[in-house]
């Protein structure tokens, strides 16, 4: 339940149908002790120490309350800073601020200096936070990036969306937590965009309401599981034609290592044999892997075979006539990097790809997906998740948009959000490697949602085993990835 996302709409149902069937008060206070034993294991079991608690006006505020409340009951220092409102707190908010009172717990106007605090909670603002912040909660917010100690967040970080993952408003601020618990159902913004980097390490409580999920969810968080079937040990009574041919088109004038990064992955990920279509024919050996065969892309013939067309490509007449050629063919087809660009810029090549009608996966990052969409990055980044869905279905194809969570959407609308990765993704190449990967998922026969669920997880998947190995994530090269990938992916298969 908890790798499925909500809504904040959804949620709201969830909460309503949950309250009409308890007592007043009793899901603010399964939320305060849901929260109440994850801050304990992060303060080690032992509450002890000193304790803040910055509270909101409204119910996440209550919630606050409530944790504070048993924090103090267990023995720690509990001081709450709350923020001043000209509305009236909620019966069940008042109610929880009496408890946490009458437990001990000291409330501040101001933060106290010199403390050592051992935890601060943010339990400002829940999902029904729809502005910025601004003034004294903005300064809380900021200040939580300072603080060395853990910071969790009740619900969802103060400042961010919990539908698309970004912070509010131009030039906004939102709490950076190290740990956040999420009630009623896990959220898609906790685990893309800014997301990332605001909730932390993020634990789902349904508080009791797991039966309650009426509307089925149109997202989800993308793992193993959900491209297993496709994990089969090989037959021994096999040879390279069973494991199907790929070609990579692209390899301009100094753009050839593009190309080879990918041919590279994609001998990596189990393709049969790999070629690679150069539009500038001057290379014909990778002396690290000369199992890659190369060919000049005017006499490349893509019939029959998977095609990753874009890195490296560049933008001339002939890459512009083979990209056509391609699409004429209609393989199975992973579209990246300068064949995204082509498309954006050329209506025909937009008709064609929109018509292309197999096994076809999308590879953007935010800056071409605005390219296609007639956008500007920052809107794309603005609302990831249904940015995804828009080019997915203008496309009838599998997208994948890369990034800090990176988003795969399928033309039904339905999106997977992806967990695993780190920072050492962010380098030249990481792409080309991801394309070609997801391209020798293709070639061998995996159906295009499942071969850039595998892709995205199993690339996401080697940075992290590499960053763990001492390697990155700064200086984490895109040429160290396919063999980690490789790594990954026979892992898969034990």
């Amino acid at each position: 339940m908890d790798t499925l996302l909500y809504s904040c709409e959804q949620i709201r149902a969830i909460e309503h149908a949950a309250q009409s069937r308890l007592a007043p008060g009793e899901l603010m206070e399964r939320a305060g002790l849901a929260a109440f034993g994850y801050a304990l294991a992060l303060l080690d079991g032992e509450a002890a120490g000193a304790v803040l608690v910055l509270a909101g006006p409204g119910n996440n505020g209550g919630d606050g309350f409530e944790l504070a409340a048993h924090l103090a009951r267990a023995g720690a220092g509990v001081e709450v800073l709350q923020l001043a409102s000209q509305a009236a707190a909620s019966f069940e908010a008042g109610r929880a601020r009496q408890r946490a009172s009458d437990a001990g717990v000291r409330f501040v106007d101001d933060i106290p200096a010199g403390r050592p605090w051992r935890l601060v909670v943010d339990a400002l603002f829940g999902i029904g936070l729809a502005r910025p912040l601004a003034g004294r909660a903005r300064e809380l917010a900021a200040w939580t990036a300072g603080v060395d100690c853990p910071v969790l967040a009740l619900d969802v970080p103060s400042g961010l969306d919990p539908d698309t993952g970004a912070v509010l408003g131009p030039g906004g601020v939102a709490v950076m937590a190290t740990h956040t618990i999420t009630f009623l159902g896990n959220k898609p913004g906790l685990h893309t965009g800014d997301g990332c980097d605001h909730a932390g390490e993020v634990r789902v409580d349904m508080l009791g309401a797991d039966g309650l999920h009426q509307e089925s969810a149109q997202a989800a968080l993308n793992g193993p599981s959900l491209f297993a079937e496709h994990l089969a040990p090989r037959r021994r009574n096999s040879h390279k034609g069973s494991f199907g041919d790929l070609a990579v088109l692209g390899g301009a004038r100094g753009m050839a290592g593009a190309a080879v990064l990918a041919a590279r992955a994609a001998l990596h990920g189990g393709a049969g044999r790999v070629f690679t279509a150069m539009l500038d024919g001057g290379m014909a050996l990778d002396p690290l892997q000369p199992e890659i065969m190369f060919r000049e892309a005017a006499g490349m013939d893509f019939a029959g075979r998977c095609v990753v067309a874009g890195p490296g490509m560049g933008n001339a007449d002939a890459a512009i006539h083979l990209f056509g050629k391609v699409l004429e063919a209609r393989g199975p087809l992973v579209v990246d990097a300068d064949a995204l660009n082509l498309t954006a810029a050329r209506p025909a090549l937009h008709e064609a790809l929109a018509a292309h009608g197999g096994q076809l996966v999308l590879t953007p990052h935010p800056l071409e997906a605005a390219r296609l969409l007639g956008v500007t990055a920052p809107i794309v980044q603005a609302d990831r998740l249904e940015h995804a869905r828009e080019l997915a279905l203008r496309f009838n194809a599998v997208v994948v948009l890369k990034g800090a969570g990176s988003v795969i959407a399928r033309p039904d609308g339905f999106v997977l959000v992806n967990t695993s990765g780190n920072p050492g993704l962010a380098t030249g190449g990481s792409g080309d490697v991801l394309a070609g990967f997801c391209g020798a998922l293709l070639a061998q026969g995996w159906p295009a949602w499942e071969a850039a669920l595998g892709a995205v997880w199993m690339h996401g998947a080697a940075a992290d085993w590499l960053v763990e190995d001492g390697t990155g994530p700064i200086g984490l090269t895109a040429g160290e990835l396919p063999k980690a990938m490789r790594a990954v992916f026979n892992a898969l298969l034990t």
